[in-house]
């Protein structure tokens, strides 16, 4: 099986009102966004950049997966809602910020957008394993309804915001050979 990596996107932001510039000189019209969170904010627009030109987004993909990676889990925004239940006089926890605080929420907002309901799956990692990735996408792919997949690296903890994400493409002939020294490579 030969796969292919059809486009690839590297972002990263040292603030995350970098971020929401970037999202905003895009011009995208997604409301939501602005409720998220930094990870979710970060793949959201990762996703948005490798699927711009991919495919309705009104169709529903039962031939696409994601997958992906990061060090840090969820704990940038784990410690802010800590801050509001830590203490006893000032007790008010933020069910908008609890709603963020699993790593999967990320994935959630981009098949949610993009109406992929193909298998989802978000591993933590101490660090980028190109050789990890390559085995997992390469696995997703032994499914014969699985023809595209999303996947890579969405890290977002204190103020380091990086993202580096691959549209990977089953027999297709077109792009860069999927394979471990091309994730690293890229």
């Amino acid at each position: 099986m030969n796969l292919y990596i059809k486009k690839h996107i590297k972002l990263s932001f040292n603030k995350s009102a970098e971020v929401t510039d970037f999202y905003r000189s895009l011009q995208i019209d997604y409301p939501k966004f602005f409720k998220m969170d930094g990870l979710s904010k970060l793949g959201f627009l990762a996703a948005e950049l490798l699927l711009k030109d991919f495919a309705d987004r009104e169709i529903v993909k039962e031939d696409m997966a994601i997958v992906l990676w990061n060090r840090s889990s969820s704990l940038n925004t784990d410690n802010q809602y800590q801050k509001t239940i830590q203490s006893a006089e000032n007790y008010y926890p933020s069910p908008s910020v609890f709603v963020y605080t699993l790593p999967n929420i990320v994935i959630g907002e981009i098949a949610i957008r993009n109406k992929i309901v193909g298998e989802t799956s978000f591993y933590i990692s101490e660090e980028f394993d190109a050789k990890e990735i390559f085995n997992t996408v390469f696995s997703l792919f032994i499914q014969p309804d699985i023809q595209h997949v999303i996947c890579g690296w969405v890290e977002c903890f204190q103020e380091n915001y990086e993202v580096v994400m691959f549209l990977v493409e089953k027999d297709n002939g077109q792009g860069i050979e999927f394979t471990v020294e091309n994730i690293t490579k890229i």
